[in-house]
């Protein structure tokens, strides 16, 4: 005798999970009228009478898989995916290896910017004088009283410098003191006992060889980076902690190959894709396991990159953008000659975006298999529709954050050119801007690409698992779900 049906309390409890045969892969088999899919069985909680399983059994265990990994793909499906990837990686090791710089070059310091040779000091005395007593005072011959230039002048003028005592704590001169004066409208005022950056000028007199630039920071922000690996261990746990071993070495990467390599004269787009490449895979698989779901968004990502080179390159030419917008770039190229300025903004382009690449392709690619998880009669279409509906939500934030990242970056810059009362087509005409903005859109456009792109790519890797299959065909047995039996 067959109980009346019921109508199902859950949409998906008859979802068959991996490793459990719970539905059928025929999409007839289905039920249309909220019936379970389940046959009798002796093992799932039903008495000898046939009387269905207890409801409570059904709920827990309904909800004790239904969190478990997602399914893995067909063993040929793993050989397209390697057979795709295995040659990349290897591509991108010869790539590492051919272009391995051993190290920056030598070259002798100017004693410009960063370019000093520099030690640790500590400020180990400090007294106030009259800012004329230790000739602070500078008062410009044309600068009138309503001008800043005049009444900062006048402040030094009449004002209490500070004179402090720095003690040298490293290199040759370990020991040795000298006398820095602060004047009073001094951005970086000093106090007793702090640390501090002493730089070193070797050809300068005696007295004026040692200079205070900067102060130690070092403390703080160790903290700061022990703070944050705490929690994203005590949150991420095991997965956390490969994080931060995919941080480290994708820092390696940066200093040990990627700048080096760029110094030595190698191509900068060569160099930024071959070493953005290698983060992109150590990253990826040791952050997410040695997966197929994890190649699909290595594959995604690695498109999405390929784009974003391509638009890079020819609007940065397009637009006549240099590279060598301020000092910095200016030094660097006064340095070395020899280094393309807008092949280095080019690289730039590229690795800033690869991190926020990761997160989209991870999602979309999580996304799309936990959707078939769910569902394993979606097809490759209605899979790729239910996903882009997540990826449409994230294009929308990740674009935001992209360009407000940027924007803060910019922010002196900008708040500049509203002193100046200048218009936004003349400000993003400047060069400096311009940069910033080709930057933005480039990384923008490739990331609104990622999304289509590996949600493709995903729906249809895990929906052509489904025919025999582990993925989406279980093989025909008894089934735990909470439903009532099927009628025969």
């Amino acid at each position: 005798m067959t109980p009346s049906p019921q109508p199902p309390t859950e949409p998906t409890e008859t979802v068959g999970h991996i490793g459990h045969p719970h539905a059928s892969p025929e999409p007839s088999a289905r039920p249309s009228d909220g019936h379970s899919d389940g046959r009798s069985d002796p093992h799932s909680g039903g008495d000898s009478g046939g009387r269905p399983s207890d409801r409570s059994h059904g709920h827990g265990h309904g909800h004790s898989h239904g969190h478990g990994p997602a399914a893995p793909v067909s063993k040929h499906l793993r050989k397209v995916i390697a057979a795709v990837l295995i040659p990349f990686a290897a591509a991108v090791f010869v790539g590492m290896v051919v272009l391995w710089p051993g190290g920056a070059p030598g070259h002798e310091r100017t004693g410009v910017g960063f370019d000093r040779q520099t030690q640790q000091g500590v400020v180990t005395s400090l007294e106030q004088v009259d800012c004329k007593t230790v000739n602070a005072a500078q008062v410009p011959t044309t600068a009138a009283p309503s001008t800043p230039e005049g009444r900062q002048a006048q402040a030094e003028q009449t004002g209490e410098c500070k004179k402090a005592t720095v003690e040298v704590s490293s290199g040759p001169d370990k020991g040795r003191t000298f006398v820095e004066v602060v004047q009073p409208g001094a951005p970086r005022q000093l106090e007793d006992g702090q640390e501090v950056v002493v730089a070193y000028a070797p050809d300068a007199p005696r007295d004026l060889q040692y200079s205070v630039i900067d102060v130690n920071r070092k403390l703080p922000m160790a903290l700061l980076a022990g703070i944050f690996a705490a929690a994203v261990v005590l949150v991420g746990r095991m997965r956390g902690l490969f994080a931060l071993v995919a941080l480290v070495v994708s820092f390696g990467v940066l200093t040990l190959f990627i700048l080096p390599a760029i110094l030595q004269g190698s191509n900068p787009l060569v160099v930024a894709v071959v070493g953005a490449s290698a983060i992109m895979l150590i990253a990826l698989y040791m952050c997410h396991g040695l997966t197929a779901r994890t190649s699909v968004a290595v594959l995604g990502t690695l498109v999405s990159l390929l784009l974003i080179g391509l638009l890079g390159s020819g609007f940065i030419d397009w637009a006549f953008l240099s590279g060598n917008t301020d000092d910095n770039t200016g030094l660097i190229h006064g340095l070395y000659p020899d280094i393309d300025m807008s092949g280095l903004l080019l690289a730039g382009v590229i690795i800033g975006s690869l991190g926020v690449l990761d997160d989209v392709t991870v999602t979309q690619t999580s996304a799309v298999w936990e959707l078939h998880h769910a569902d394993p009669s979606m097809g490759p279409r209605a899979l790729y529709r239910a996903a882009i509906r997540i990826g449409r939500d994230h294009i929308a934030s990740v674009v935001n954050t992209l360009v407000l990242a940027y924007a803060g970056a910019a922010l002196p810059l900008l708040l500049l050119f509203s002193i100046a009362n200048s218009s936004m087509g003349s400000v993003a005409n400047s060069e400096l801007v311009a940069e910033e903005i080709v930057r933005t859109l480039v990384g923008s456009i490739g990331l609104v690409a990622s999304v289509p792109v590996t949600t493709a790519l995903a729906a249809l890797v895990v929906s052509a698992d489904r025919p025999g299959s582990p993925a989406g065909a279980p093989a025909a047995g008894p089934v735990r779900g909470r439903g009532r039996r099927r009628k025969r």
